[in-house]
C-alpha cells in the first residue's frame, strides 16, 4: 500500500517537473524571438537612414516676389538632412500659403530631386508665382444707415483697380479683414448704433475673376441717443456730483462708444488722483427700443483687490523695456485697473513702433497678484526721403530726408533735411525726447537755416539761421500746451545785379540806370526794371530776435491728415525782447471745425487771425510784419494783401500789416466714378479776410545826410528818390470764391486752387491758379 502511494506521488512530481520545463523552453523561446526581432527592426531602421541620400542645398527657382533668404528659413527641408519625400510635400504645401498670404492664390509649386555624387542630391523647388489674386469686391449686406462707399472707405483692405501696381493693401489677409470688421464695429458705435453687430464675413475664391469676393453682412440696429447721464457712487467718500462733470455725454446727444470710453478713463485717472485704487466705474446703458433712447448711469463701486505682481515685457527686439513701460499709468505694486491697461494698449499702439500689440493676464504668486505680459512686435520707424514737389510761391523744390522716430530704441525722434528750390535753399535738423526727466512731457531741439528769395513778390532776399527749444505738456487727452524759446538771426539783401537791378536808385548800375548829372540815378526811371522800397533799405542788414512763445492747443479731430469731424484751435502768443534786436508781442489764433453734411461730404469751416505790436518805444521792423496772401485769401498772390508802398514799384513793395483776420468755408465731396485709391477729391470754397495797419517808420534818411528828402505827391524837382514812404494802407475785406482739387496721390498730397477774386483793394496782387505739393519715394 504504501509503495503504490510512493509510485503515484513519484508519477505526479514528474509530471510536473515535465510540465515546469516545458514552460522554461517556451519563455526562453519568446524571449530569444523579441531579441531576434528587435535586432530585426533596428537593421532595418539602419538601412533606411543609410539608404535615404543628404541634401546637400535647397535651391528656388522662378521666385521673383519673394527671395530665397525670406523662403528658406520657412522650409523643414534643411541642407545635411536625409531627404525625406514627406517633408518635401509638406514644404510644397507651406510655400503655396506663404504665397496666398502674399495675395497669389494661383501660384503652383513643384520639387524635383537632382542627384549628386556620393549619395547626396539637391532639393529643387520649382514656383510659378502667377498673377496677384488680390480682393476683386467688397459688398455690403444689410446696410442701410450708411452707404458700402463709406463702409469701404474705413477699412484698411481695399479693392483691386488699375492702381494695384502701386499698392498691397487688396491682398487678400484674414486677419487685416478681422481689423477692419472692428474698425466698422466702433465707427458705427461711435455714431449711436449700440445694437450693431457683424453677422458673418465670408471671402470666396472666384477663380474666373482671379481674386476674391468678400461680402460682409451686418445688422444695423437702430440709431440711438442719450436720454439721461448719471453718476452713482456706492463709496460715501466719493461724491458723484464732483465727477458729473468728466462726463463726455449729454441728454440729447447721439450715443457715442469713444465718449464712454473717455470718460471711463477720465473718471478712473480722478480717482486714482484722490487715493483710491481699487474703485473702478462701470456703465450701464438701460436701453428704451420704443424711444430709442438710452440713459448712461455709470457706477463707482469698490473693486477687487487684485495687485500687479509683475509686467513682463516681451518680443521686444529693438525697442527699450522702459519705453514700453513708460506708457503705463500703473506699475509693478500698484492696484490692477483694466480700464488704465487699455489706455496703455492704446497709447503703444498710436506710438507706431509696433506691428501688433497683445496685452494679456496670468495668475500671481497669490489669489490677489495677477502677472500682466506685454507681447509686441518691433517694426522699422526709420525713413529715408527724397522729396520734389512744386509750388506757385516756391517753384520746384527738392528735399532729402533721414528721419528715425524710435532713435536708438528710445522712443526719440531724429530728423535731418536739406531742402533744395528755385527760389529756397535750407537745412534743419530736431530733436524730440517725448518723455523729458521721466515725464510725460516732450523736449525738443530745432536747428535750421533757410535762404528765401522772395523777389518775386518783395525785392529782397533773407536768410534766416538759428534754434528753438521747446517743450510740450500734455494737459489732457485733447489739451495740450507748448512753451517755445527760439533765437534766430534774419540777414536781409537786396541784389542789385543786371538781372535783378533793385537797389539802383540807390546804386546806380553803369550803362543800366539812368543817372543825373551829378551822378546820381535819375528817379522815377530808376524805378521802371524794380525797385524795392526803401522801408526795405532800411531793414537790409542783420537783426537778431529773441523770442519767447507758447502754443495752447486743443484737438478733437477724428483723422489728423484726413479729418471728417472734430473741431481743431490753437492759440500762440509771443513775445520777443528778451535780447536781440526785435521788440514786440505777437499773438495768433486759428480755429477749424469739421462735419460730415453728406456720406463722404465733408464740410470745413475755418477762422483765423492776429495782430502784432512793438514795445518800448521802437518801430516795427518791416520783416516782424504778417506777410499774407493765398494763405488769408485764395486768389491772391503771395504778400499780395495788405499795406503797400505805392511809390514807384508798388506791386512788389508790400509792407506787411499788424493786424489781420479771416474766414473759409469749405466742402469736400468725392469725385464720382473714381476709385478711393485714386485719393481724388474736389471742392468748392469760399475766402474772406484783410491785413492791415502798417505802424513801421516811415520815414529815412538812406544817403546820412542828417535830412528827410520827401516832395509832395506828384512833384519831384530834384529826381531824386524820396526818403518817405506813400503807404496804401486799406483795412477792405477782400473775398473770393472756387473750386479745388485734392489728390492724395501715390507720390504725395497735391493740392490745385482756381479762385475767382470777388473784392480787393487798390495794389492788391491777384493769383487765379494756385498749385501746391510735394513727394516721397
Amino acid at each position: 500500500m504504501t509503495r503504490n502511494v510512493n509510485n503515484r506521488r513519484a508519477r505526479v512530481a514528474r509530471r510536473l517537473t515535465g510540465v515546469l520545463l516545458a514552460s522554461v523552453a517556451i519563455v526562453a523561446s519568446a524571449q530569444v524571438a523579441t531579441a531576434q526581432s528587435a535586432r530585426g527592426a533596428r537593421a532595418g531602421a539602419q538601412t533606411a537612414t543609410v539608404g535615404a541620400p543628404l541634401i546637400n542645398r535647397v535651391v528656388f527657382q522662378g521666385n521673383k516676389k519673394l527671395k530665397s533668404e525670406q523662403l528658406g528659413p520657412e522650409m523643414q527641408t534643411q541642407a545635411r538632412t536625409p531627404l525625406s519625400q514627406s517633408v518635401v510635400d509638406g514644404d510644397i504645401e507651406r510655400i503655396r500659403e506663404i504665397y496666398r498670404r502674399g495675395g497669389r492664390s494661383l501660384a503652383k509649386v513643384d520639387a524635383r530631386v537632382v542627384p549628386l555624387s556620393n549619395d547626396r542630391v539637391d532639393v529643387v523647388f520649382t514656383i510659378d508665382e502667377g498673377d496677384k489674386t488680390g480682393v476683386k469686391e467688397i459688398n455690403f449686406v444689410g446696410n442701410n444707415a450708411f452707404s458700402s462707399s463709406r463702409l469701404r472707405n474705413l477699412m484698411t483692405t481695399t479693392e483691386m483697380n488699375f492702381l494695384s501696381f502701386l499698392k498691397n493693401t487688396d491682398v487678400y489677409d484674414p486677419d487685416r479683414i478681422s481689423a477692419d470688421l472692428e474698425l466698422i464695429r466702433r465707427y458705427y458705435l461711435k455714431n449711436g448704433y449700440a445694437d450693431f453687430r457683424v453677422v458673418s464675413a465670408d471671402a470666396v475664391f472666384d477663380a474666373a475673376r482671379e481674386g476674391y469676393i468678400v461680402t460682409i453682412t451686418v445688422d444695423e440696429g437702430q440709431q440711438y441717443r442719450v436720454s439721461g447721464v448719471t453718476v452713482d457712487s456706492t463709496v460715501p467718500e466719493v461724491q458723484a456730483a464732483e465727477l458729473q462733470r468728466l462726463t463726455r455725454l449729454s441728454s440729447g446727444d447721439v450715443y457715442n462708444a469713444e465718449a464712454v470710453e473717455k470718460t471711463l478713463t477720465n473718471m478712473t485717472a480722478e480717482l486714482g488722483r484722490r487715493g483710491y485704487p481699487f474703485l473702478v466705474v462701470r456703465p450701464r446703458g438701460t436701453r428704451d427700443p420704443a424711444s430709442h433712447t438710452i440713459a448712461l448711469d455709470y457706477v463707482v463701486e469698490e473693486g477687487p483687490r487684485v495687485y500687479i505682481e509683475r509686467i513682463n515685457v516681451r518680443g521686444n527686439t529693438r525697442s527699450r523695456d522702459y519705453v514700453i513701460r513708460r506708457e503705463f499709468d500703473i506699475g509693478e505694486g500698484d492696484a490692477y485697473n483694466q480700464v488704465l491697461i487699455d489706455r496703455a494698449v492704446r497709447r503703444l499702439n498710436n506710438l507706431g513702433y509696433f506691428k501688433t500689440v497683445r496685452i494679456t493676464n496670468e495668475p500671481g504668486s497669490t489669489p490677489d497678484r495677477v502677472v500682466v505680459n506685454v507681447d509686441v512686435e518691433d517694426q522699422s520707424t526709420g525713413q529715408f526721403s527724397v522729396s520734389g514737389g512744386y509750388s506757385t510761391s516756391d517753384g520746384f523744390i527738392g528735399e532729402v530726408a533721414v528721419s528715425e522716430s524710435n532713435f536708438l530704441g528710445r522712443g526719440q525722434y531724429v530728423r535731418l533735411a536739406g531742402t533744395w528750390g528755385q527760389r529756397t535753399q535750407g537745412v534743419e535738423f530736431s530733436f524730440t525726447e517725448p518723455y523729458f526727466l521721466g515725464q510725460r512731457m516732450a523736449f525738443g531741439v530745432d536747428l535750421f537755416s533757410k535762404y528765401t528769395d522772395n523777389t518775386n513778390y518783395s525785392r529782397y532776399e533773407n536768410r534766416v539761421t538759428g534754434g528753438q527749444l521747446r517743450l510740450g505738456l500734455p494737459i489732457t487727452e485733447e489739451v495740450t500746451l507748448t512753451l517755445r524759446y527760439s533765437l534766430y538771426q534774419s540777414e536781409l539783401k537786396i541784389p542789385n545785379t543786371y538781372s535783378k537791378p533793385y537797389n539802383d536808385c540807390s546804386i546806380p548800375l553803369p550803362g543800366l540806370t539812368p543817372v543825373n548829372p551829378n551822378g546820381t540815378a535819375t528817379y522815377p526811371n530808376c524805378t521802371w526794371n524794380g525797385e524795392a522800397s526803401i522801408a526795405v533799405k532800411e531793414a537790409v542788414g542783420t537783426t537778431w530776435t529773441s523770442l519767447v512763445g507758447a502754443t495752447l492747443s486743443y484737438n478733437t479731430l477724428d483723422n489728423i491728415r484726413d479729418p471728417r469731424s472734430g473741431f481743431y484751435a490753437e492759440v500762440k502768443p509771443e513775445i520777443a525782447g528778451l535780447g536781440g534786436d526785435s521788440r514786440f508781442i505777437r499773438a495768433t489764433a486759428e480755429a477749424r471745425y469739421y462735419h460730415e453734411l453728406f456720406d463722404d461730404v465733408v464740410g470745413m469751416i475755418k477762422v483765423q487771425g492776429g495782430h502784432i505790436r512793438a514795445f518800448g518805444g521802437n518801430d516795427l521792423r518791416i520783416v516782424d510784419n504778417f506777410f499774407l496772401g493765398p494763405s488769408l485769401v485764395r486768389g491772391f498772390a503771395p504778400s499780395g494783401i495788405g499795406p503797400r508802398d505805392m511809390t514807384g514799384d508798388y506791386r512788389a513793395n508790400a509792407l506787411g500789416g499788424t493786424t489781420y483776420f479771416g474766414g473759409t468755408l469749405e466742402v469736400q465731396f468725392p469725385i464720382f466714378g473714381l476709385p478711393r485709391e485714386f485719393g481724388l477729391r474736389g471742392a468748392v470754397f469760399a475766402d474772406a479776410g484783410s491785413l492791415f495797419g502798417y505802424e513801421g517808420n516811415r520815414f529815412f534818411d538812406l544817403n546820412g545826410d542828417g535830412s528827410i528828402y520827401c516832395p509832395a505827391a506828384g512833384t519831384n524837382p530834384l529826381s531824386q528818390e524820396p526818403e518817405c514812404l506813400n503807404v496804401r494802407d486799406d483795412k477792405k475785406i477782400r473775398s473770393s470764391v472756387g473750386v479745388s482739387l485734392l489728390w492724395q496721390s501715390p507720390l504725395g498730397p497735391l493740392r490745385f486752387d482756381y479762385a475767382f477774386v470777388l473784392s480787393k483793394a487798390t495794389g492788391d496782387q491777384t493769383q487765379a491758379f494756385r498749385f501746391s505739393g510735394g513727394t516721397s519715394f
